[in-house]
C-alpha cells in the first residue's frame, strides 16, 4: 500500500492551556522535521506527516518524545464516492496482507471534525457496507478482530487500521536543561532517557577517574551518548568530561578509606551544580536507586547531596535492577553497559553505608575541596564565568 500520510497523536499536551499547548505542538513539529524530511502540519489535536521516505519516517517516529501513537494512512476527499473508492482499494490491500477474510470480524470507527451533510454514524455504516461487499466479513462492534478507522477532517478523509505505539512523554526541549551524571553503567543512561522523555534537554557529564578506571569507560560513555542521541531529535545531547583522577587521589589521601565513595559522589554533585549554573541548567540527574549500592543508602544520599544548591533528580529512585535493565534493553543501552569497563579500583573494600554529615564536611575541608574544584575546572574544557566566584 502506498501510504500518503502518517497521522501522529499526542497525549498530555492536550491537557495544557491553549498557549502552552500551541508552544508544545510547535516544538514537537520542529523535532519531527529535524529527523524526517517531510512536510508536517498540525490540525485540531493531530499532526499530519507527509514524508519523502515513508519507511525511514516510520523507523524514526517511535523515538520522538511527545508522540503517543501514529498511524500510516491513505487519504482522499471527504465524499461518499471518493471514500468508497479509496476504502475498496484499502480493503484489497488488507486481503492481500491476510488481515481480513470472510471469517474475520471487523468494525469501522469513524471520527469527524467539521461541517458535513452526514453524521459519523452514517459514514461508519456506509463504510461497513463497502467492506462487507468486498469480503463478506461479519461486523462486530464490541470485540472485532480488525478495526478500520476513517477520520474525516473538513474536506479530507483518512483511512488506516494500525495505531502504532510511540514513546509518549513531552516534546524534547520543552522543560528546560539538566546536567545528567553519565557513567558507563546500566542505570545512568536509563535515568537520562527518562528525563529526556519528560522533555528535558541534556548535558551529559562524565567523570573520567583514570588511573582508577580504564580509558575504556570513556569510550563506552561516548557509545551510550551516541545511542541516546537516537532519541534526541531536535535537541542533541552535549557531552562534558571532567578529569577526576587527581581529586579521587586526594579523597583517598585525606580521609578514611571507607569514605572514598562518599567524597567522590559529593564532589560530582558539586561540580555538576557549578556546571548547571554556567549553562542555565535547572537540575542535576543521576541514576540512584535506594539501597542498590553503598553510596545509595538513605544516609549516604543525604550526606553526598548536602550543600548542593541545585535540585537533584533521581528518576530510578524506586526501581529495582530488573526494571531498570528492562528499560535499558528497550532503548538499546543495555548491551553497551554490559561491556566490562574494568570497574573502579578506588572503591574501598568496606565502604561507608551510614555517612555522618559532620564527618563528611570535616573531610571536605581537610582536603581543601574548593581548591581542588578550581584546579579541575581550569583543566575542564569549559570557560568559567560566574561559578568561579563560588570557589574563591
Amino acid at each position: 500500500m502506498d501510504y500518503s500520510v502518517i497521522i501522529a497523536r499526542y497525549g498530555e499536551i492536550a491537557l495544557k492551556s491553549s498557549k502552552v499547548r500551541s508552544r508544545f505542538e510547535k516544538k514537537l513539529v520542529k523535532n519531527i522535521k529535524s529527523s524526517i524530511d517531510a512536510k508536517v502540519e498540525r490540525n485540531q489535536g493531530r499532526i499530519y506527516i507527509f514524508p519523502e521516505d515513508y519507511d525511514f519516517a516510520i523507523s524514526k517516529l517511535n523515538k520522538i518524545f511527545g508522540i503517543v501513537s501514529y498511524s500510516p494512512a491513505v487519504s482522499t476527499i471527504a465524499t461518499f464516492d471518493d471514500i468508497e473508492a479509496k476504502l475498496a482499494e484499502y480493503t484489497d490491500f488488507l486481503i492481500e496482507e491476510d488481515l481480513i477474510e470472510d471469517k474475520t470480524s471487523f468494525a469501522i470507527k469513524c471520527r469527524r471534525v467539521g461541517k458535513h451533510d452526514f453524521s459519523s454514524q452514517e459514514m461508519a455504516g456506509f463504510c461497513g457496507g463497502v467492506v462487507v461487499r468486498k469480503t463478506q466479513a461479519p461486523v462486530n462492534l464490541s470485540n472485532p478482530d480488525l478495526t478500520i478507522y476513517v477520520e474525516i477532517r473538513d474536506n479530507d478523509a483518512y483511512i488506516f487500521h494500525e495505531k502504532i505505539e510511540g514513546p509518549g512523554g513531552l516534546p524534547l526541549g520543552t522543560q528546560g536543561r539538566v546536567i545528567s551524571l553519565l557513567s558507563s553503567g546500566i542505570d545512568s543512561p536509563v535515568a537520562t532517557y527518562l528525563m529526556m522523555k519528560r522533555g528535558c534537554e541534556v548535558i551529559a557529564l562524565h567523570f573520567d577517574s583514570q588511573p582508577y578506571t580504564d580509558k575504556k569507560a570513556v569510550d563506552l560513555v561516548n557509545q551510550l551518548v551516541d545511542q541516546l542521541q537516537e532519541y534526541a531529535s531536535g535537541v542533541p545531547i552535549k557531552t562534558r568530561i571532567v578529569e577526576y583522577g587527581d581529586y579521587l587521589s586526594k579523597c583517598k589521601e585525606c580521609a578514611p578509606e571507607k569514605m572514598t565513595c562518599i567524597l567522590c559522589k559529593s564532589g560530582m554533585y558539586k561540580i555538576a551544580a557549578l556546571l548547571a549554573k554556567e549553562t542555565n541548567a535547572l537540575a542535576i540527574v543521576d541514576g540512584s536507586s535506594v539501597g542498590q549500592v553503598a553510596s545509595q543508602t538513605l544516609p549516604n544520599i543525604l550526606a553526598t547531596r548536602y550543600g548542593v544548591d541545585v535540585p537533584i533528580l533521581s528518576p530510578l529512585i524506586g526501581m529495582d535492577k530488573r526494571e531498570i535493565e528492562k528499560i535499558a534493553d528497550k532503548i538499546g543501552t543495555f548491551e553497551i553497559s554490559k561491556i566490562d569497563d574494568g570497574g573502579c579500583s578506588a572503591v574501598p573494600r568496606y565502604p561507608e553505608t551510614k555517612a555522618d554529615i559532620k564527618r563528611v564536611l570535616e573531610a571536605e575541608e581537610e582536603m581543601n575541596q574548593k581548591t581542588l574544584f578550581l584546579k579541575l575546572l581550569k583543566k575542564f574544557n569549559y570557560i568559567l564565568k560566574n561559578s568561579i566566584h563560588d570557589l574563591i
